[in-house]
């Protein structure tokens, strides 16, 4: 196993394929004769976010990890759950028998982000605390904990950066959810998910669509959510637990 340097920018390719995809899905849906579902088309697709994974995948192979040991895509990611039978997780690293890693790559484009905010937290704290508990109950036969991690791609745009209105008819919100925008509200739900251990780490790049096609063509609004870091703690577990 060896180390490997994460290049600045490092999903900047990702992020153009992104775009791409989205915009092709729609125009399916557009020649389909179904306009209206033209975002739901590109939402749905589910391709959007190979990119993401495949970058991850070329950075641990790069560092030694075996590509048979890598799954997305068309390769089966399906583990066990506690409150339901499986979970199909995006990426996962199982080597020799053990589950190494797992990872989930979620995004979210306008022009609607009240709903689908909600709808994302209550699936990605479900999610983990379904496979925290089948690891307590040795699904997993392993010893140590897998590591997980939690990867969210949010539209920058001005629907996502203006601050929302909040509802508190008979008690007050947190604090720390006052006069923020989705963008925000997506930062301190993804620091939660790490600071509540639900998450081994989390990472939350903001797109801008009108520069798709600019090397810096995402944005990192914390330091503890950036790409680097996540990916720095992903390589260096992964590459502790198949050296141990």
């Amino acid at each position: 196993m060896t180390a490997i340097s994460i290049p600045d920018r490092v999903f900047y390719e990702a992020v153009q394929e992104f775009w791409r995809v989205r915009e092709e899905q729609a125009a399916r849906q557009l020649q389909r004769g179904t306009p209206d579902q033209g975002y739901r088309g590109a939402v749905t697709g589910g391709k959007q976010m190979h990119g993401f994974a495949r970058k991850i995948e070329e950075l641990l192979i790069g560092a030694g990890v075996s590509k048979d040991d890598i799954f997305y895509g068309l390769k089966p990611t399906t583990l066990p759950g506690f409150y339901r039978p499986t979970k199909e997780w995006d990426i996962i690293v199982v080597s020799k028998g053990r589950l190494i890693a797992a990872i989930e790559l979620k995004s979210q484009v306008g022009p609607s982000f009240g709903n689908n905010f909600n709808n994302r937290v209550e699936e990605a704290v479900g999610t983990a605390v379904d496979l925290w508990t089948a690891h307590r109950e040795s699904a997993f036969s392993v010893l140590s904990n897998p590591w997980l991690g939690y990867f969210f791609v949010l539209e920058d745009c001005t629907r996502s950066r203006s601050v929302v209105r909040i509802e508190e008819p008979h008690f007050e919100v947190l604090s720390e959810f006052k006069e923020t925008s989705y963008a925000k509200r997506y930062e301190i739900f993804c620091r939660k998910l790490v600071k509540e251990r639900q998450y081994s780490a989390a990472c939350l790049l903001l797109v801008d669509r009108s520069k798709a096609h600019e090397r810096a063509n995402y944005d990192e609004p914390a330091e503890d959510l950036s790409a680097r870091r996540f990916l720095a703690q992903l390589l260096g577990h992964v590459l502790g637990q198949l050296s141990s």
